[in-house]
């Protein structure tokens, strides 16, 4: 799998900023498209034994908030990417995620869903 982060409704002007920030590393940066959301994540990180199929529950509807999705990057690569994302000036992303094989059947809804409850959960402790 080529590294790849995935955007989810990430505004032109931020993709723009991330892009400019990212170019050097040679990774793979593919924003979402909204009627997708509905797709298995795995399908848009390259896995090839996912169907690009709609899952059934999916709602075709906008996420609440931008949701990175990391693909196929090593520990020092990720510490690069997180330093870049800070730099960019695009402001905190607070739903971030790692490809992993629990979740890359998931669509984005229900990946986006998880990592609130996630971050609830922190914000208690």
């Amino acid at each position: 799998m080529r590294p790849t982060i995935l955007l989810y409704r990430f505004s032109k002007t931020d993709f723009t900023k991330l892009a400019k920030q990212l170019l050097p590393m040679k990774l793979r940066i593919k924003q979402v498209n909204p009627m997708d959301y509905g797709k298995p994540i795995g399908v848009f990180a390259g896995i090839k034994e996912l169907e690009p199929v709609e899952i059934e529950e999916a709602p075709v509807k906008e996420l609440s908030d931008p949701m990175l999705v990391f693909c196929g990057l090593g520990n020092s690569q990720l510490d690069l990417v997180l330093s870049a994302i800070r730099r960019s000036g695009i402001g905190p992303v607070p739903y971030k995620a790692i490809l992993t094989p629990s979740n890359q059947t998931w669509n984005a809804h229900k990946l986006l869903e998880e990592l609130k409850q996630e971050h609830a959960k922190m914000q208690q402790i």
